[in-house]
């Protein structure tokens, strides 16, 4: 089954419209900063929201700048970024404020960029019902009037979305292995991508932010085709600068959502960076094979602290939630362990696609139950009878059917990996566990880490 693109979802518009909350009650969880004070959010948040199965990245950008504040230059780039980058544009703006000369200029940007538009009126609660139909003269068709506050219209809002999300068809499987590179900037990205390829075609300096586009280019190893994608990096919180830098960011994400395996670069002098777990978490949610890359390891001074077994150890324990992921060290300057990369990238591609019998599968499980019965909430005994592997799905993932499921608790979740992994490994990349009631008809169930979160 081929890889298709998560269609990318932005929220544009002046500040204070309401556009955080918004993205709160698409997620139906409080992500974004929410305040009163105007142009609270100082960079460009994403998340990954469904409904009705339709699976699409929600971005809440951070709001335009007044005129002082050369308001034309931040709305322009912003909007041209929307257009390059995002799938549908939603315009937010204020019902009990009437249109702006800001709003109009956001309007009409956004039908210039020829992707689909839906004029969000939000704040309703604050406005008559009448007051509504004047934001028609912004020009957008598709209008939905919300209220966070009292839960209105974000259904509507929901299937408009999902209305207009083109579904993508289902494309030949290709042999051809896409490898992206991920990291903060200036952790030596463009570099290990001009090594691997063994020329220059990035743009390499040192200075921090160069790559903004997604760089790529195809090599051969092995009589395998490998497509290396070379991407913006993701800046830190509150790092993110307005404008271009907003949508680099979603380049990234949507290279993550194209690849088949990520190389995630973690610079050797700054080991314990909050922002890179975060990366490989959104690398592991996506489904994708994960390195992880120690890079610019000769740019050390030579100590005790800095020897390759004490970063090594460090590194393990500050990626638990990934042990799966191997760890490389890697120098684009002498090229050590590069040609490695391309090795672990093989292997990683050829142990996703492994299929494993249902009958031995059963045999698998009824073997680990024996060993550890169940652990359950709530003084529940969860039964599991049996298990199979899902064909359609280019992830390994697997069905568990039982009784009491709901009750698992997350840590036999992890048990269970780990004794799958004992047994077939699926080296270097995620493996999904769905635990379904038997009597419940369900494509996947409920994933374990909702069950937890909503038993605890």
């Amino acid at each position: 089954m081929a890889n298709n693109k998560i269609p990318v979802v932005a929220l544009v518009g002046r500040t204070n419209v309401g556009k955080s909350s918004l993205f709160n009650a698409i997620l139906e969880r409080r992500e974004a900063i929410v305040a009163r004070e105007a142009g609270t959010t100082r960079d460009s948040i994403s998340a990954k929201a469904s409904y009705q199965s339709q699976q699409f990245w929600i971005v809440d950008t951070a709001g335009v700048k007044d005129p002082e504040d050369d308001f034309e230059e931040t709305i322009q780039s912003q909007i041209r970024q929307a257009n390059e980058s995002a799938d549908i544009i939603l315009v937010v703006v204020e019902a009990n404020v009437p249109a702006t000369e800001d709003d109009r200029q956001v309007a009409t940007l956004a039908l210039k960029s020829k992707k689909p538009v839906i004029l969000v009126v939000n704040k309703i609660d604050k406005s008559a019902p009448e007051n509504i139909y004047e934001f028609a003269k912004l020009g957008i068709k598709d209008i939905v009037s919300t209220s966070v506050t009292q839960s209105r219209g974000i259904s509507e809002l929901m299937a408009k979305i999902t209305a207009n999300i083109t579904k993508v068809p289902v494309k030949k499987e290709s042999t051809r292995i896409k490898i992206a590179l991920l990291g903060r900037p200036n952790v030596g990205k463009s570099s290990l991508f001009n090594t691997l390829l063994n020329k220059q075609q990035a743009l390499v300096a040192a200075q921090a932010g160069t790559t903004r586009d997604v760089n790529r280019s195809i090599v051969r190893f092995k009589n395998h085709e490998l497509e290396i994608m070379d991407t913006a990096g993701i800046r830190r919180p509150g790092r993110i600068e307005r404008g271009v830098e907003h949508f680099s960011v979603l380049r990234s994400l949507a290279a993550i959502e194209e690849a088949d395996i990520c190389f995630l670069l973690i610079d050797a002098q700054e080991i314990d960076v909050a922002l890179d777990q975060k990366i490989a978490g959104m690398v592991k949610d996506a489904g994708k094979g994960l390195v992880l890359v120690i890079s610019k390891w000769d740019a050390l001074e030579p100590s005790e602290d800095n020897s390759l077994d004490n970063i090594l150890r460090q590194v393990s324990h500050n990626y638990e939630f990934v042990y799966w992921a191997p760890l490389m060290v890697t120098s684009s300057i002498s090229g050590q362990n590069v040609t490695k990369l391309f090795e672990l990238a093989l292997k990683i591609k050829q142990e996703r696609s492994l299929k494993i019998p249902t009958r031995e599968l059963n045999n698998w499980l009824r073997r680990a139950v024996v060993d550890h019965p169940p652990a359950g909430l709530k003084n529940r005994n969860p039964k599991l009878n049996y298990i199979t592997q899902e064909t359609d799905n280019d992830i390994p993932a697997f069905k568990i059917f039982g009784s009491q499921t709901p009750f698992i608790h997350w840590s036999y979740r992890r048990y269970l990996e780990r004794r799958l992994r004992e047994e077939y490994s699926y080296f270097g990349n995620p493996v999904q566990l769905w635990f379904i009631e038997k009597h419940v008809p369900h494509k996947h169930g409920v994933m374990p880490s909702k069950l937890n979160k909503d038993n605890r």
